[in-house]
């Protein structure tokens, strides 16, 4: 009795390859870095901003690398700190949880849906 008595050779053609791990792009731009930071973000949560009607790549910009606090237009709000602003996406690490027990997250998001930032 041989072990191909009883596997179906034919089985390895449907089964998938595991994907890969979730990974942070490998860009940074010089002097940056991709990694989180070392310390929980500022400990108060800033007021919404009036007025602001859209938000562009070239005024986010100088959040990078800098905790930003962000509102969403679907209701969230967070703090962040972007390490890549592109033309059409920012991305970086979210903070979750307390400020005691929280954690940076990866993230990203189109522009489109940020309703509001304030750079710290």
């Amino acid at each position: 009795m041989f072990y191909n008595d009883f596997y179906d050779q034919s089985d390895f053609l449907y089964r998938r390859p595991p994907r890969p791990p979730l990974v942070r792009p490998p860009f940074a731009a010089p002097g940056g870095s991709t990694e989180a930071p070392t310390s929980p973000p500022p400990p108060f949560t800033p007021e919404r901003p009036v007025g602001v009607l859209a938000v562009d790549p070239g005024a986010i910009r100088p959040c990078k690398y800098r905790f930003v606090y962000l509102w969403l237009k679907d209701g969230r709000e967070f703090w962040a700190y972007l390490v890549f602003v592109g033309r059409r996406s920012v991305a970086g690490f979210k903070w979750v949880g307390c400020r005691r027990w929280g954690r940076w997250v990866y993230f990203g998001t189109d522009i489109r849906n940020i309703e509001h930032f304030e750079c710290y």
